[in-house]
Parts: C-alpha cells; sequence; structure tokens
C-alpha cells in the first residue's frame, strides 16, 4: 500500500477537467421559476412513445418566449399606441376631405372586448405563481402591460395626447376583485422589480407596518 500524493499543480488539473459551460441559471431575477412555465393540461407521466409533461412544459415555454405581442400586434396593422383612449380634442378634429386616419376618436374601451373565456388561469392562480414552497413571502409574477414611458405625466393625465403608451415589462404585484384590475410594477434596466431603495417589492408592495 503507497500514500496517495497530490500532484503539486492540482488547481491546473481541475481546470482541465472542465468539460463545458454550466447549465445553471446565473441570471439574478425577482420572479419565481415556476411563474415562467406554461400549463398544461396533460398526464404527468405518459404512455412509452408519447410526449412528457415535463417535455411538453418545455416546449410550450420556449415557443412563448419566441411571440412578443407588440410585434403580433403590429404584424396585423394595430399601434399599439392608439389603444389608450384620449381626450376628445374637438379643436383638431380632422374633416372627411383629409382622409386622415381615424376620422372619429376612440370610443370603445379595452374592457368591453375583455374575454377571460379561454384562459388558462384564474387570476388568484396567476398572483399565487408567486408563492415558492417553503416561503411566506409572494414575489411578483412576470407579464406584459401597456404604459406611458413617462411615469410621472402618465399619473397625473393618462389620457393625454403628448404620452406614448408601449408594452413594457412588469412585475404584477396583485389584483383587486371588485375592480378586476391588477397593480403592476415596471421592472428596472436590469428586469428586476425593486422599490426606490433598491429593495425586492414582495406581497403586493405591503410592508409588515402596513
Amino acid at each position: 500500500v503507497t500514500t496517495f500524493k497530490m500532484p503539486e499543480d492540482f488547481g491546473s488539473v481541475l481546470d482541465k477537467q472542465v468539460i463545458g459551460p454550466t447549465t445553471e441559471n446565473l441570471i439574478k431575477s425577482d420572479f419565481p421559476v415556476q411563474s415562467f412555465k406554461p400549463k398544461v393540461q396533460i398526464a404527468f407521466q405518459g404512455l412509452p412513445g408519447q410526449c412528457s409533461q415535463k417535455m411538453e412544459i418545455e416546449r410550450r415555454r420556449r415557443r412563448y418566449l419566441t411571440s412578443d405581442i407588440a410585434q403580433l400586434l403590429a404584424n396585423k396593422g394595430i399601434d399599439s399606441n392608439q389603444l389608450m383612449p384620449r381626450h376628445h380634442d374637438l379643436d383638431n378634429m380632422p374633416t372627411i376631405e383629409e382622409k386622415k386616419d381615424p376620422v372619429f376618436p376612440i370610443y370603445l374601451p379595452l374592457k368591453i372586448f375583455d374575454n377571460d373565456e379561454y384562459d388558462c388561469r384564474t387570476p388568484e392562480e396567476w398572483i399565487s405563481l408567486g408563492l415558492e414552497p417553503g416561503s411566506h413571502d409572494r414575489k411578483p409574477v412576470p407579464g406584459k402591460a401597456l404604459l406611458p414611458t413617462d411615469d410621472v405625466l402618465g399619473h397625473e393625465d393618462p389620457k393625454s395626447h403628448k404620452l406614448i403608451y408601449k408594452w413594457i415589462d412588469v412585475g404584477v404585484l396583485d389584483y383587486d376583485k371588485e375592480t378586476e384590475l391588477y397593480l403592476v410594477h415596471k421592472t428596472d434596466k436590469n428586469g428586476l422589480v425593486r422599490d426606490e431603495e433598491g429593495r425586492p417589492i414582495l406581497n403586493g408592495g405591503v410592508t409588515p407596518e402596513g
């Protein structure tokens, strides 16, 4: 029996054993992992030769990542900035002879066309995706919202003609059953949902002090 001798340049030996890049997700995020997984209505364990639930979830997740709502609407000739109603400007109404589109301002709110009949999850299920196993804190859920680029003027006068509305990445914080509205917060340049002091926003922004 001989004594095991470690090589003096043991660090260089380990460096040579690197096979490839790690598959670990190194991107820092304020969103739970499960909040990105689509809902799939198939059996957890399928028959041999059939697509498993885990594989179908990953397939749909990748397919959904390739879709952009702003681009899908643009392909149909829809200007997202025109979806938000503005104040009626009677002094600058275009005439029919000018052939400007639209001749009449938008008068039907989006709520009329809202239909949750084919939604795969209820609002409560969407919000519950922020709960991680073993944690009492509810994290935000990723989403996109049509919001004004100017936050100050957007809060003061959301129907101003000076505002430009775009689809923006947000974190969904809460849902109000009575008004059927979601509370969202814009993500920063790093894709994080933080308050003014740089702290993660949890439980809909409600602090222990209320």
